[in-house]
């Protein structure tokens, strides 16, 4: 049976909490936690008459929008190439459905893509990612990793990366992007890059997508719910490869979503359009929420240094991954044995909600969860308007008062 989507259930269960009165800070969820840009909002508006029907695909000025954004990060794309879906977690199914072989994943890695692999009958292969960064295999263990699985009877043809990546809040250099494509084109592995926080990379001209490497292997998925914040409104989109595997698993695609969600919803298509076309507007308002996840995820980050903990310094998105193995004997101690455990006590005792690293496939005896810093921009959209205009939003009251809040939980905790 597939439960209830670990990210999805600690966000209602946070929200039911505060809804009966609980002080709760929540730093369980990945919703980018910002306002609609009012240009978004407006475009959206001009565009609600259109209620027909849409092309499966999208329209044809939609994939275009598609197509100049990946061309514009060098990655030269024909509007033939883009599908738009409602949201990417539905074009991430309808690819792992489509195509043969089973999963590869980094662990520890995103609730959902394993989920997904079971729902499409996929084995999944897990490699423990390097200590650099997340969202890719390490190089050193991919393929005795993949030797180990084909001899258990696996079929390993498939590799999803998360570029940047998410629970770890890091990126991927470029030499372990290259090492691991060097390894899945050596075994035949299918690609599928998720660049949905792409655009909030730090710095953004040090990604390097793996399409940029095998473009005729590699799937590459997006979206705007964490670069423009407009998650509620489920808009995705992929880039397929040029050639026959593009194009043959294009179509399977096609005749899977035209069976599920049938198209985008025209509004939405017509605001992807604006966004992607990247007016300036847009931009500059992109650039501002990076800004902001940097700020605070850096915070939370030292906060969590500060209290013991080891961490993969945030260059990406706004994660952070603690790991608080060096208080094993204490918090074995106060009776809490497991990642899941520990995030429990942060809630129930101390009011801080945290995902345990075993929803993301993580070893479940280690004390290890994501922390998410993008909801504790603000409790109103005129707060969450200051934080991403102010110049040191980690001063600004109601973020201090959640930075300090953790820090005397953390503190509590042992």
């Amino acid at each position: 049976m597939i439960k209830h989507s670990a990210t999805l259930a600690v966000n209602e269960k946070i929200s039911a909490l505060r809804a009966a009165g609980k002080p709760v800070l929540h730093l369980g969820f990945g919703e980018a936690g910002l306002p609609v840009l009012p240009e978004i909002g407006a475009e959206l508006a001009s565009a609600a008459g259109q209620n027909a029907y849409g092309p499966v695909v999208g329209s044809a000025s939609a994939r275009a929008s598609v197509a100049g954004y990946f061309t514009r990060r060098d990655l030269p794309t024909d509007p033939e190439q883009a599908i738009l879906a409602p949201g990417s977690k539905a074009l991430l199914y309808a690819a792992l459905a489509a195509l043969p072989g089973d999963l590869v994943l980094p662990t520890p890695s995103w609730v959902t893509y394993a989920a997904q692999a079971a729902l499409v009958g996929k084995r999944v292969i897990g490699v423990p990612v390097p200590g650099e960064a997340g969202g890719v295999p390490d190089p050193a263990l991919l393929e005795p990793a993949l030797a180990a699985a084909r001899r258990e009877g696996a079929d390993p043809k498939l590799l999803v990366l998360t570029l940047p990546d998410n629970p770890t809040g890091t990126a991927a250099g470029a030499d372990l992007v290259k090492a691991v494509c060097e390894i899945a084109d050596r075994h035949g592995l299918v690609i599928i890059s998720d660049e949905i926080y792409r655009d909030l990379t730090y710095v953004p001209e040090a990604h390097l997508s793996p399409a940029s490497l095998l473009p005729e292997r590699t799937i590459v998925t997006g979206g705007l719910s964490k670069s423009t914040a407009l998650g509620g409104w489920r808009v995705g989109f992929a880039r397929m490869p040029a050639g026959e595997l593009g194009r043959s698993t294009t179509e399977r695609i096609v005749g899977i979503a035209s069976e599920i969600w049938s198209s985008l919803a025209m509004p939405m298509q017509a605001a992807a359009e604006f966004v992607l076309s990247e007016p300036t507007s847009v931009t500059d308002h992109v650039a501002a929420c990076r800004r902001l996840h940097a700020a605070v995820s850096s915070a939370v980050h030292s906060a969590l240094v500060e209290a013991g903990a080891e961490c993969r310094t945030p260059s990406a998105a706004f994660y952070v991954y603690p790991d608080f193995e060096q208080l094993r004997p204490e918090l074995t101690s106060a009776g809490i044995r497991t990642g899941a455990e520990l995030a429990d006590a942060l809630l129930d005792n101390h009011g801080v909600g945290v995902l345990a690293g075993e929803h993301f496939g993580d070893t479940p005896s280690a004390y290890r969860f994501r922390v998410a810093s993008s909801l504790l921009y603000g409790e109103t959209e005129d707060q969450r308007w200051q934080a991403l205009r102010s110049e040191n939003p980690v001063e600004l009251p109601w973020i201090a008062d959640a930075l300090d809040r953790l820090r005397t939980a953390l503190r509590s905790l042992v």
